[in-house]
């Protein structure tokens, strides 16, 4: 019954009362861009689905460093409109950025491939061949 239920139950810390209020209020954390990601085991590969909609291909970078893919991506438009004599009329800027980290440690990381494609960025991510451990035999003393 209480899996139904759309509201959850949270423990209120009197000196943490404002605390999480715009994350509660508004939902994810507003001030910042969140990037909706899946990870779907396909056997012998990953795929990595991420949602970066506003991106161009060119603003996103995915670096592979010390067993960790990281993802990156940054954009910011300028929307100007002036009248004859050069004076704003409307300027809206916007910016936004976002990063995040997976563990690719059991991944072959030289052959990771991506594709970024209406606004989703698909990166297969191929499994390293399992090595099994060679059998011996042990001799008794």
């Amino acid at each position: 019954m209480f899996a139904l239920t759309p509201f959850e139950r949270k423990s209120y810390d009197l000196f943490n009362a404002f605390h999480d209020f715009e994350k509660d209020f508004f939902g994810e954390d507003s001030r910042t861009f969140s990037c909706k990601t899946d990870i779907r085991d396909e056997g012998d590969h990953y795929v990595l689905e991420a949602e970066l909609p506003g991106f161009e291909k060119s603003d996103i970078k995915l670096d592979v460093s010390d067993g960790f893919l990281t993802l990156s991506a940054e954009h910011s438009t300028d929307n100007s409109e002036k009248d004859k004599d050069g004076k704003y009329v409307r300027r809206e800027r916007s910016y936004g950025s976002y990063q995040r980290s997976f563990d690719v440690s059991g991944i072959n990381t030289d052959n990771i491939d991506a594709e970024y494609k209406n606004g989703v960025l698909f990166v297969d991510l191929p499994k390293k061949a399992i090595e099994k451990p060679a059998a011996k035999r042990l001799e008794i003393r």
